[in-house]
Order: structure tokens, then sequence, then C-alpha cells
């Protein structure tokens, strides 16, 4: 083995054995999580899945005991290797050229040259290849092409959410933005957000609200801008197992059905905010959900022909995520290098992590909101959290701060819908609006017609 996979294999038991080999344990209490231990799969550093048996584990934890770290590295091997040293080194070349060659591929490729050259050299098989590019982390295979969808429908609720964002009107000077994902199939608004930017602070926010309400997605579908191909969003949909795909840039088939959602927004909602003036966001948001749901959710669908929350409602309720489930996929997270003193820098911080992990590449799992909270993990494998060393930077640069708003004079309307709408649905089932009345001219001032 090489030295570099040889201490990936000790950091791999390490991680395995840590919590049993804590000398506080009592015998009793070391033996439950050994045979736990025993009774799981495990994903070594080239991928596969295996199970250790108790003997073993036992004997590192010895080995741990006695030696430490070192205790727990493979020994290398003394002999002649088997394979040609030179021809994996030209393996990996020509996997590193272009990463989508199989193994296979490549031991032809390596035969066809020695062919050329008149070599009677033993080519490695397509399996040592594959083992040898998982040591070099070189088997990443490239994600699924985004699929272009045209006039469609999904079959089920939630089979499909489609998201995008729009921009809307000035508020205390600045440009309020919608973020919205509609469903395919009911064409409900499961998760909203209106804020300040398009960014993936706020798509996080209008997707949580849907997933806390209206369940989990087989499938989210947006375009390519900056804020729905981040990490973050990336990490969320793997732990809810979403899956993530976009259109083709300058080619937007598939996104009609919110695009239209937007063109109901602008002429059905927004019309009635330029109209009345409205100068703080928070009224918006209070205003457009009541909209939403005692308006839109409500009226028949000109192509479905049925109300979108009546369509939604017409299969059973799936399962929604817990509030736990929720936090651990909205958590972002960041790759850093452990320097040798056992420390990992972030956003202007330090932070001192377990020493087993000096000059490995460890995952930081963080709430964006609170830095001084961080995760580590390596491999899959929880390392506990970091302890902070120096702290400047208590929350993330992207979500930091809220902006204030300058109030602008309201306009005088004479029919206010919107408060209209919402008084109806802060109390839907308690007071009726005589609807006709509203097509009564305004009175003036001194009361008369």
């Amino acid at each position: 083995m090489e030295d570099e996979y040889r201490r990936e294999i000790g950091l791999f038991r390490y991680a395995l054995i840590r919590e049993a080999a804590d000398a506080a344990l009592s015998k009793a209490e070391r033996g439950r999580l050994v045979r736990e231990l025993a009774a799981r799969e495990h994903r070594r550093p080239d991928g596969r899945l295996v199970r250790i048996s108790r003997p073993t584990i036992d004997r590192w934890i010895r080995a741990w005991r006695q030696d430490g770290f070192d205790g727990l590295v493979p020994k290398p091997r003394v002999g002649v290797p088997r394979s040609d040293v030179e021809l994996l080194d030209l393996a990996v070349r020509l996997k590193r050229e272009n990463p989508k060659r199989a193994a296979t591929h490549i031991g032809e490729l390596i035969a066809t040259e020695l062919a050329e050259l008149d070599h009677a050299r033993v080519i490695p098989s397509a399996r040592t290849l594959q083992r040898h590019f998982a040591r070099l982390g070189l088997n990443r295979h490239p994600g699924p092409a985004p699929k272009a969808f045209g006039r469609f429908e999904a079959e089920h609720r939630n089979d499909r959410w489609i998201g995008d964002g729009m921009h809307g009107p000035i508020i205390g000077g600045r440009r309020a933005i919608l973020l919205a994902f509609i469903d395919d199939r009911s064409r409900l608004i499961p998760g909203h957000h209106w804020g300040w930017a398009e960014d993936s602070v706020r798509l996080e926010a209008a997707l949580r609200r849907g997933l806390a309400a209206r369940g989990v997605p087989g499938q989210l579908y947006l375009d390519n801008a900056s804020a729905y191909v981040g990490d973050p969003l990336h990490r969320a949909c793997a732990v809810l197992g979403i899956r993530l795909t976009h259109s083709k840039p300058g080619e937007p088939e598939g996104r009609g059905k919110i695009e239209r959602f937007f063109r109901t927004v602008r002429g059905q909602f927004l019309v009635e905010v330029e109209q009345r003036g409205i100068d703080d966001l928070d009224e918006l948001r209070e205003l457009f959900t009541a909209w939403l749901e005692r308006r839109y959710h409500r009226r028949t669908h000109s192509e479905t022909g049925q109300s979108p929350l009546e369509r939604f409602l017409a299969e059973p309720t799936g399962e929604v995520p817990g509030p736990e489930l929720l936090r651990e996929a909205f958590l972002w997270s960041a790759t850093r290098q452990v320097t040798k003193t056992a420390t990992v820098s972030f956003q202007a911080n330090r932070y001192e992590v377990d020493p087993a992990l000096v000059g490995r590449r460890v995952e930081l799992i963080f709430d964006p909101f609170d830095l001084d909270q961080i995760e580590i993990r390596w491999n899959g494998t929880s390392f506990g959290m970091a302890v902070p060393h120096l702290l400047s930077t208590h929350v993330h640069p992207q979500v930091d701060g809220r902006h204030d708003h300058d109030p602008e004079p309201a306009v005088s309307t004479g029919v206010d819908y919107l408060a209209l709408i919402e008084a109806e649905h802060r109390d839907a089932t308690r007071r009726s609006i005589n609807f006709a009345a509203l097509d009564q001219p305004a009175h003036n001032q001194e009361g008369t017609p």
C-alpha cells in the first residue's frame, strides 16, 4: 500500500473504534458498543462496504492503547509488487486526461500502446485499476446531464417542484424579490419567500417552508442561477433524498408553470400592491400569504379544472420531515485541511480538532447563523465539535445582517382589495364579506355618496 492510503486505513480504524476505546467505559458498556459496531456495515476509504468482526475490533482497540494512532496504520508489505508501477502511472495519466474513461477502456488503451511498442508486459486488470483509482480519488463519476422537459405534467403530487425567482415591487427604496416553488401536478405553491436578494439563503427559506408544510418532493427543477447551483442546496437535497436537476442555459423548457404563476402574481396581486402602496416587507409577506391561501389556491385552474388545493389534497397526505431532519438538511458545509497543529481556519476563525485528523481534508458542518458551533466530519464519521480557538466572525457573511426599510407615504385608495383578503384569511370561518358592496361608489369625506 502507498503511505497515504495506509494512513487512510488507520484513520478509518480510529474513527470506527474511537468511542469504544474510551477508557471511562465499563467492560459491559464497551462490549455492547463493540457488538453494535460488528453488526453494522462500514465504508472503507476505497468505497467498499465491509463488516468488521468483534475480535478484529478488540485487536484494534488494544493496538490503539499500546501504540496510539501508529498501531492502527497497516505495516507496509515487503516484496515485489504484482502490478507494473510504470503501467499504473500510465493508467493514472490516462484517467486524469479524460475522467470519463472506464478502467476496462484504459486497460485496452495500455494494451494497444504496448502492442505497438512490441512489449510483453503484464497489464493490470480492470479491478486492479479500479482499486488504484479509488485510492487516488479518481473514481468520481460526473452527475447525470440535465433533463429537458417539454409540455409535461407529473403523475402525482410532490413528484416534481419547479422553482424560480421573480422581481417584485420597490419597497422602501429597494426591489423585493419573490422566490417560489410550484407543484407540477396540482399547481399549488408549497413554499415561497419574499426577500431582498435572489440567493441561496432566501431560496432555502422558501424550500424549507414548503418541506415543513407539504412534504418532500421527488425532484426539484431549477434554472442555472447562482442561487440554484450552490453547495448548500445540493447538500439539503442529498440529505432529504431529493433529485436536483437544472434546465440547460438558454433553454427554459419545463419552467412554464412557474412563469405562468408569476404572471398571475403580477396581474392579480402586485397590481393591488402598487395601487395600495406598501412600505414594509413583512406587510408584503403577510398580504401575499393571505392572497395565496384565500384566492390562488382556491380558484379553479383553467388547465386542470380543479383548484390547486383541491387537486393537491386529492391524494393521500405524505409524511413531512421532522424538525431534526430539516435542521440537518439545511446546515451548511465546507471542506478544510487540518494543519500540523490540529487546527482548521474558516471565515477568519480558527478551531481546534482531533489530532488524529492532522493532514486530512475534513468537512465542517455548521449553521450559517452561528459559527461558534462547528461539527467536524471525516469520511462520513463525526469527530465531535470543533473547539473555538480564535473567533472574530460569528455569522457567515452570506447571511449577515438585516436591512432597515425607509418608509414611503401610503397611497390613499378607495377599495382595499388586499386588506379584505387579509381579513378573510384571518377570520375566514367567522365573517362573510359582502363583495357586492365593493361595486358601490366610494363615499366622500362627509359621508355622502
